[in-house]
């Protein structure tokens, strides 16, 4: 079975590609998978190209194991939420690629990034979670509150619009888009433009950059997590 995440270093750009030959899905080995990919890319990497596969960036959370009872709800929101705040959080700028669909826990992703360029084409990107009769937690509300246009944030999240990649310009799911077959190398050159910035400067000016939200997840993340339980 192929790997869910493929990691390869190009001139201090580290390219992480989440290809799980379906939708995907954030699956525990995934997840885990990409965990230890941003351990080595803070190690050894200047930057982050993140890319998804031809068509699905991805799918967001595996519904499959999240349906199977609130401790399961439970453990996958907190897997997912030390995914998310890592990234977020990340020392090193981030450059997402968005290459298709984008959903749910696959639009948080793009929440995380610094820099987002999509696909362009017939791709859905948004929260959908109030239209398949989901709560959206409190953590994907801080995010978009973050980087979302605070005009579009009730329709991005409490009627669950889903956009274009041109529309998801406007809102803030992406910063531009680009012809499919120029992405990637679109992508890799914006991330090969951020990794000159110096480190240290960048990673510290994030990190106040970020703080504020990462510290509003850290603060709520137990009762979104006690509320999936229903404690």
């Amino acid at each position: 079975m192929t790997e869910p995440v493929q990691y390869s270093l190009e001139d201090g750009v580290a390219r992480i590609q989440l290809d799980d030959g379906k939708a995907n899905a954030l699956s525990y080995p995934l997840m885990d998978a990409f965990m230890a990919a941003l351990d080595r890319a803070e190690r050894e990497a200047r930057a982050i190209l993140l890319v998804g596969r031809a068509g699905r960036f991805s799918a967001g959370f595996d519904l499959k194991v999240m349906m199977t009872g609130p401790d399961a709800a439970v453990a996958m929101l907190r897997r997912g939420a030390q995914l998310f705040t890592r990234l977020y959080g990340f020392p090193r700028p981030v450059v997402a690629a968005c290459t298709g669909h984008a959903i749910a826990g696959g639009s948080l992703l793009l929440l995380t990034a610094d820099h987002r360029i999509g696909a362009d084409g017939d791709f859905k990107i948004g929260l959908n979670e109030v239209s398949i009769q989901m709560t959206l937690p409190r953590l994907g509300m801080e995010l978009a509150r973050d980087r979302l246009d605070p005009r579009r944030l009730t329709e991005a999240t409490l009627f669950a619009r889903i956009y274009s990649p041109r529309e998801a310009v406007d809102v803030g799911y992406l910063d531009a888009v680009a012809a499919p077959d120029a992405l990637i190398e679109t992508a890799a050159a914006r991330a090969a433009a951020l990794a000159k910035l110096p480190s240290d400067a960048f990673a510290g000016t994030k990190l106040r950059l970020r703080e504020y939200t990462l510290a509003r997840i850290g603060e709520t993340l137990e009762r979104d997590l006690n509320e999936l339980s229903g404690a």
